[in-house]
């Protein structure tokens, strides 16, 4: 095993090159951390690892797509084998695509990246995080869950697809997912599991594969006044979850700028985050029992 870190914590924070990631990424290295990134782009990565040169910690770059299934376990191989210990997982990577794209697994994109994903790579990671305790598992999430509901029928899917639905579902999943998982972590694992709402960024490069008509809509609410966060306050918002005493205690929590706030019924029901939790073991070929 490289013990690249030379024992210091690491954090692995996915979609981690561009956004609110990235700003996450160099504030973990400002304080000292071993920041792996996880992203698709090698030359945003490598201008990244480059403008961290100085910094008290250090960033890696590592390229993967995390839309295939045997990308994501790979990705998990390979930190598993570069790091010695892993003290935050950080599940940022999103996407939206205006139109239904199946990936190589069969899988619906938004969700395949923006649920699958994380639900894959913490199944992977988890051991490492447990013997690396206290650690936590950060997820970003959205406000727009609330508007969501989950069709079991059709998850993974999007027969009918709609990109804001689509995109919304995800965030519910994200939600959902926190929720369920930070209930069946017992506490001797001292891993928490807590997700954000980062607010409405309209700098974000998540809607980059929206329609026209989405990205005209996301300028104009950009330019009203009082509506949208900024990259920064988004960043801070994700950081908090990371690094404040606070959540190395809380678990299973929905945080947005009011702290923390009760997230959409749906989310908090336990008939539909154990339902979820099973068709997601299925989807990515997991036995449903754990941790």
């Amino acid at each position: 095993m490289s013990t690249t870190n030379e024992g210091g914590s690491v954090a692995v924070v996915t979609g981690g090159t561009s956004g609110i990631g990235r700003l996450l990424a160099r504030d973990l290295a400002a304080d000292g951390m071993t920041v792996a990134v996880v992203g698709r782009s090698e030359a945003r990565g490598t201008k990244l690892v480059a403008e961290a040169d100085g910094l008290p910690g250090t960033i890696r770059f590592h390229r993967t797509d995390l839309a295939m299934q045997a990308a994501v376990r790979s990705l998990a191989e390979e930190l598993s084998a570069t790091y010695d210990r892993i003290d935050a997982l950080v599940h940022n990577a999103g996407c939206s695509s205006h139109a239904r794209v199946e990936t190589e697994d069969g899988i619906e994109l938004t969700l395949a990246v923006n649920h699958l994903a994380p639900y894959l790579l913490t199944h992977e990671l988890l051991d490492g995080l447990v013997a690396s305790a206290p650690a936590r598992i950060v997820v970003t999430a959205s406000g727009i869950h609330t508007r969501a509901t989950l069709r079991f029928d059709d998850l993974g899917c999007e027969r009918e697809y709609d990109a804001l639905d689509a995109y919304a579902r995800s965030k519910l999943a994200n939600v959902a997912f926190t929720l369920e998982l930070a209930e069946r972590l017992p506490v001797s694992t001292d891993v928490t599991v807590n997700c954000v709402h980062p607010g409405f960024i309209p700098s974000t490069n998540l809607f980059r594969d929206a329609s026209l008509r989405t990205r005209l809509l996301i300028r104009a609410a950009s330019l009203a006044p009082g509506v949208g966060t900024t990259t920064r306050e988004g960043a801070d918002r994700l950081r908090s979850l990371v690094t404040d005493p606070a959540y190395g205690e809380r678990t299973g929590t929905y945080v947005t700028g009011d702290g923390p706030t009760s997230p959409s019924a749906e989310a908090a029901d336990q008939a539909v985050r154990e339902r979820l939790w099973e068709v997601s073991a299925d989807l990515v070929g997991v036995d449903p029992d754990w941790p």
